[in-house]
């Protein structure tokens, strides 16, 4: 296990032991959908969804693969002159797809000088066994890392969300996907509507029962153009969003309860301010809030 002189694995430390250097994921997005959005399991996707949140202006299903690194590229180049690249495929679901397309763009986006690995961002739903085996194919010679949308321990909150698949099938994804030789990830968001601090901490203990390497945390944004900002508009009693004290206490004793070999990469997201509804948290940044846990 990675010393890192913290109560937690953080995933700076974990970069640098890995590969020793600085190296930049750079956000793609490939144009796909979500079942919960085509009609294929639900419309109108979850609930408290907008891509436009992290998605960078660089980043154009319009734009092939290629072109979107090379522009991230340039971005990043500006203020870290030698660092090496993963190509994150984030937005929407990037499993989602015929199996030749994604061969496809991948393989793109791994022939890009200076790309070391891909990070692919998708549901526990709509992950096949030929996927399974073509990316294990893939992590013998790069990094890989697969992450997987938990959100929630709750299949309440995973309902109430429309995320339309339950907790029962993220524990069947990370078992078909363990030990495969790629890394796998995990996303929580902690604040839900209805879930008591009781519960919250409990997804510590849920999601540290799962074979995962990394997790990534953030409190509940309700941002513009997303279903949860109607509901919120109408029904704002219905949410418990999160101050900044409250948070920091919260995280403290959450990561208490996460398995200790787990590199947690985040703890906040940050909307841009032009769609963030609430909280507003005055742009702290998550350094900031690490700063805080640590002080805790």
């Amino acid at each position: 296990m990675l010393f890192t002189g913290k109560r937690y694995l953080d995933y700076t430390t974990f970069i640098k032991a890995t590969f020793g250097e600085r190296v930049q994921k750079i956000s793609l997005d490939i144009g796909f959908s979500c079942p919960n959005r085509d009609g294929s399991k639900g419309f109108g996707g979850c609930t408290y969804c907008n891509n436009d949140t992290f998605n960078p202006d660089y980043c154009q299903p319009q734009k092939s693969v290629k072109q979107q690194l090379k522009e991230g590229m340039l971005f990043f180049g500006k203020k870290y002159k030698s660092q090496q690249y993963l190509a994150y495929f984030q937005a929407y679901t990037n499993t989602y797809g015929d199996f030749e397309l994604l061969k496809k763009n991948y393989e793109e986006a791994l022939s890009v000088s200076n790309v070391i690995g891909l990070v692919i961002g998708t549901r526990p739903d709509c992950i096949s066994d030929e996927l399974i085996d073509y990316l294990s194919f893939l992590s013998k010679t790069y990094f890989i890392s697969l992450e997987f949308g938990i959100e929630s321990t709750l299949n309440r909150t995973l309902e109430k969300v429309n995320r339309c698949h339950t907790f029962e099938e993220t524990q069947a994804a990370y078992e078909k996907c363990k030990d495969k030789g790629f890394h796998l990830g995990a996303h929580l968001i902690l604040g839900l509507p209805g879930e008591s601090k009781s519960e919250l901490l409990n997804h510590a203990k849920e999601v540290s029962k799962l074979p995962i390497n990394t997790l990534k945390i953030h409190h509940l944004q309700i941002v513009k153009n997303s279903i949860m900002a109607f509901q919120y508009k109408r029904n704002p009693e219905q949410f418990n969003l999160f101050s900044v004290e409250d948070y920091t206490d919260l995280i403290s004793d959450f990561i208490g309860y996460v398995r200790p070999d787990i590199i947690i990469e985040r703890f906040i997201a940050e909307a841009p301010k032009d769609l963030l509804i609430a909280p507003n948290w005055g742009g702290l940044k998550n350094f900031e809030v690490v700063s805080k846990i640590e002080k805790n």
